[in-house]
């Protein structure tokens, strides 16, 4: 039996956040793909796609999500950092973004500077750590068309449809042998 439309009425997932973004009649092979992309993740991988998700930019269909666990690296991921302050002295202490002079670090607003990046960028705060859009290229490996064959769980032959204009052009190229089983015989005349 072949059934046209499955609704999904729960999901039971590990992966923070996922179970937000997906439908009731999502594709069970395009889950099925997603699925197999995250299994072959290590867990910084995994953290990192959480925060992502949890970003939201590239989370609005399985499409974006199968995408996304390919353009991880469109994103820089800092999982010690989950406040302004230690985004703030993340980036000034450890990447040297501002010179800070050490006689006066003590005086500086780290919290204040922290926010300022926070603003001024594609980012998040998630329970995983910082998430920031790094704006290199999100390369589209998947168009939603086709799922790849290795990952399809409902994969139907389909026979191409006959056309009888077709099947009549085909007739008067070649007829088919004539029906009876014996064998054709010439006749003389005499």
């Amino acid at each position: 039996m072949r059934y046209e439309e499955i609704h999904i009425v729960d999901y039971e997932t590990d992966v923070a956040g996922l179970r937000a973004h997906l439908g009731e009649n999502e594709s069970i092979d395009e889950l099925n793909y997603l699925a197999s992309l995250l299994e072959e993740m290590d867990s910084g991988e995994m953290k990192k796609f959480e925060a992502a998700v949890a970003l939201g930019e590239y989370a609005g269909s399985v499409k974006d999500l199968i995408n996304l666990t390919q353009n991880l690296d469109c994103h820089d991921f800092y999982p010690d950092v989950k406040t302004q302050e230690e985004l703030g002295r993340c980036f000034i202490d450890e990447f040297g973004s501002l010179n800070v002079p050490e006689d006066i670090k003590g005086y500086f607003d780290y919290e204040a500077y922290g926010r300022d990046l926070f603003l001024n960028s594609t980012s998040d705060f998630t329970d995983g750590g910082y998430i920031e859009n790094n704006q290199s290229s999100f390369i589209e490996h998947y168009d939603g068309d086709k799922v790849p064959e290795k990952y399809q769980i409902f994969s139907y032959p389909i026979e191409p449809r006959r056309s009888i204009l077709e099947a009549l052009k085909q007739y008067r190229e070649a007829p088919p042998p004539e029906r009876g089983g014996g064998k054709a015989t010439a006749h003389e005349e005499r």
